[in-house]
């Protein structure tokens, strides 16, 4: 078991001490976005916001960290704007977009200015959608060509909720499949990518009020969409000179509900989406495997070269990404795979300036760490880590080649700093836990981890401890078991405002978060092998985790302990109940959890459980041998008795709220202690800080009633 050490004593001696963190707190503390470098490297800028329940007030500003210096200074105080790029003449040259426009006609305002006067700015025009996503280059003339992006009308013009007509009645009607999608009833207006251009120069613009839409027109079975659905900008790129644009879309040709599959296109600036050629379409590469979920298309510094992630499975969303490269050529594309055996699924991207390295974040051991990976690897090139802990929010390659890495942990919601491209720790310039009143006393010393056996896999599964506040190893401490949905996913070493252990154990638990079969991280192996096991493999790979703890953590009292999890962490929870394991918790929480494997089918993306449970549901799905009947919880409703408290969202349309339904009302029909939670604005998380902090407050009463915590006489 390896248990890490503060390197920050000192400097949390500075700060007061605290009890402990409580939810409150956590979701009042100040949220940080990533720090995003301007071209030379002096600076970098980012969001900071936070909650006052006092007031029930939400306030934002913009930081400026000198990068020289480690200075961080307010750069800009409001909310007004929402997001920067740095283009134009100078370094600190910008272009950025106001959440609002002069004629409050739920459109943006687009403005220019440098960024070391921003009382400077001027106004270049103001947009009559919600445009967000701003790219941007600047030409050899001077002149800035722009992407941003909104819904559109099938004819290709921006939508804007706040000027469209109402219609006489509310009725949907749908002919195919794929009705709704994660909290969101679709409709004919879908995003689409739109190119302008702002002529001029010395940071004096024009703009006509012309914009080219790339992507409405791309239609077969269905219509192209970019980003797609409730993706971000993270879905198009513009080539540095300003000449190309590359978007992504779902392969037209087949349903939504049923693949993954996506294009990458390759448009000119100056055409339109008729001109729109496909990079990867299904059969066009000598890879004829890749036949799956594409992301992250990005021009290389030199725009030469186009890099972005494909997986195989052409209906499995939790694939092996695969770095490729094509050239940014419509005439010989030539798409090539870079470290193709590499056993790992990279995510995150960012070219080194040379154009001849690619950085990549990818999920590694219960972290996300970044690996550069050159263009010229090998099929057998296996790339080595330069970073370690944490998960990063976003990094950024600076003019020496060294990276900027804004990232967080189990301990600290921001950790800002830069690495070498050799992996060695430059200068770190902002840690939360070091800075913010909420944070205080939180460190690396409250987190370990431990590998354990399992009858399931040759390879030893992992697992990660988070100790209370005051923690001492010659008490006794109920455990808090927390298991983590996907179930392709993984507990990672990161901070979290939805699930945050250390809130958890603050309460008086030693929180066990274990990451069993189907965990990502540990090879593909292991993340593929949940396949038609949803209750076998991670099942019993929990039991061992407990097991470990049982015989090996003296300090964790399992007779007390409790169990949650959220999506197939509440599955999982519903089958625990259902089985002998679930005698040894004292109370369970389930939050937007699958009740019955039989309705699977009422869910929006259907690949999902196609691939998962082996197949279509059909009437196979109702007898023993199929994965749809197999692990059914309802099969064991009849064990259910552990005190059990449910959370189920009405906006959740991956889990229908029918599910939290079902299950809440078997358990009160049994007998079995139980509670309901429902918030009829949230989806699958609960997001508005209010909302927050009645789900913390409400679990918390229930498990630490049931655990003894507490010491109260009902849970209710």
């Amino acid at each position: 078991m390896m248990r890490f050490q503060s390197q920050a004593a000192v400097a949390l001696a500075t700060l007061p001490s605290v009890l402990g963190i409580t939810p409150q707190s956590m979701l009042a503390a100040n949220r940080y976005g990533a720090a995003a470098p301007n071209p030379s490297g002096d600076f970098a800028i980012y969001t900071v916001s936070n909650y006052t329940f006092g007031t029930r007030e939400r306030s934002a500003h913009w930081n400026k960290l000198d990068l020289k210096t480690g200075e961080i200074s307010v750069w800009y105080d409001g909310t007004d704007i929402s997001e920067v790029v740095f283009v134009g003449p100078t370094p600190s040259s910008i272009l950025y977009i106001n959440g609002t426009n002069e004629e409050d006609d739920g459109g943006v305002s687009l403005y220019s200015a440098d960024a070391n006067d921003l009382a400077s700015a001027k106004l270049i025009a103001s947009l009559p959608a919600p445009y967000s996503g701003l790219k941007a280059a600047q030409t050899a003339s001077g002149d800035i060509h722009f992407l941003v992006y909104t819904k559109a009308f099938p004819n290709g013009t921006a939508y804007n909720e706040a000027s469209a007509s109402t219609p006489v009645s509310t009725a949907r009607i749908y002919t195919t499949t794929y009705v709704r999608h994660w909290d969101t009833w679709l409709n004919g207006e879908k995003n689409a990518v739109f190119g302008g251009v702002l002529k001029g120069g010395n940071g004096t613009y024009a703009f006509s009020g012309d914009l080219t839409n790339y992507v409405t027109g791309i239609c077969n079975v269905t219509c192209a969409e970019s980003p797609y659905d409730q993706s971000d900008e993270s879905d198009y790129d513009i080539s540095p000179d300003g000449s190309s644009v590359v978007f992504l879309t779902k392969d037209t040709t087949l349903p939504l509900a049923n693949f993954t599959t996506n294009v990458i296109y390759q448009v000119p600036f100056s055409g339109t989406a008729k001109d729109a050629i496909p990079i990867n379409a299904r059969g066009s590469t000598k890879y004829s495997e890749a036949q799956g979920a594409a992301t992250s298309p990005r021009f290389s510094p030199s725009g030469k070269q186009i890099a972005y992630f494909q997986m195989n499975g052409i209906a499995y969303e939790s694939d092996r990404n695969i770095l490729y490269v094509a050239n940014a050529d419509s005439e010989d594309f030539n798409v090539t795979a870079l470290a193709l055996n590499w056993d790992r699924s990279p995510d995150g991207i960012a070219w080194s300036k040379d154009s001849e390295t690619i950085f990549v974040s990818a999920p590694d051991l219960g972290r996300e760490r970044i690996f550069p990976v050159p263009v010229t690897a090998g099929d057998s090139y296996e790339p080595k880590n330069i970073t370690n802990e944490g998960v990063p929010a976003g990094f950024y390659v600076l003019p020496d080649n060294s990276l900027l890495v804004s990232d967080s942990k189990i301990w600290t919601s921001r950790d800002i700093f830069t690495v070498s491209a050799e992996g060695e720790v430059i200068k770190t310039y902002f840690q939360a836990n070091l800075v913010d009143p909420a944070l205080a006393g939180l460190g690396p010393e409250d987190v370990s981890e431990f590998y354990y056996t399992s009858n399931t896999t040759e390879i030893k599964q992992q697992a990660w401890i988070i100790y209370p506040e005051g923690f001492d190893e010659s008490k006794t401490y109920p455990l808090a078991f927390i298991t983590h949905g996907g179930p392709q996913g993984a507990h990672f070493n990161s901070w979290s405002t939805r699930w945050n252990f250390k809130v958890w154990a603050d309460q008086g638990y030693v929180v066990i978060a274990p990451n069993p079969t189907a965990s990502s991280g540990w090879g593909q192996n292991l993340t593929d092998a949940i396949q038609g096991r949803w209750g076998q493999y991670p099942y019993w790979d929990l039991l061992h985790a407990w097991d470990y703890v049982n015989t090996t953590l003296p300090y964790v009292d399992t007779s007390r302990g409790v169990e949650a999890g959220a999506s197939f962490g509440g599955y999982m929870t519903n089958w625990i109940q259902g089985h002998e394991f679930g005698r040894r918790f004292k109370a369970l929480v389930t939050h937007d959890g699958s009740t019955s494997t039989l309705n699977q089918y009422a869910s929006e993306e259907l690949w999902f459980m196609n691939h998962d449970f082996r197949g279509e549901f059909n009437e196979t799905g109702l007898v023993p041998g199929s994965p749809y009947y197999d692990w059914n919880p309802l099969l064991y409703v009849d064990n259910w008795a552990t005190p059990h408290f449910v959370v189920h969202n009405s906006l959740d349309f991956r889990l229908p709220v029918s599910e939290g339904i079902l299950l809440f009302n078997l358990l009160q029909s049994k007998g079995v202690p139980s509670k309901f939670l429902s918030f009829p604005d949230e989806n699958h998380w609960v997001l508005n800080q209010e909302n927050s902090l009645v789900w913390h407050t409400e679990i918390f009463k229930w498990i630490n009633h049931y655990s003894g915590i507490s010491n109260t006489s009902s849970p209710y």
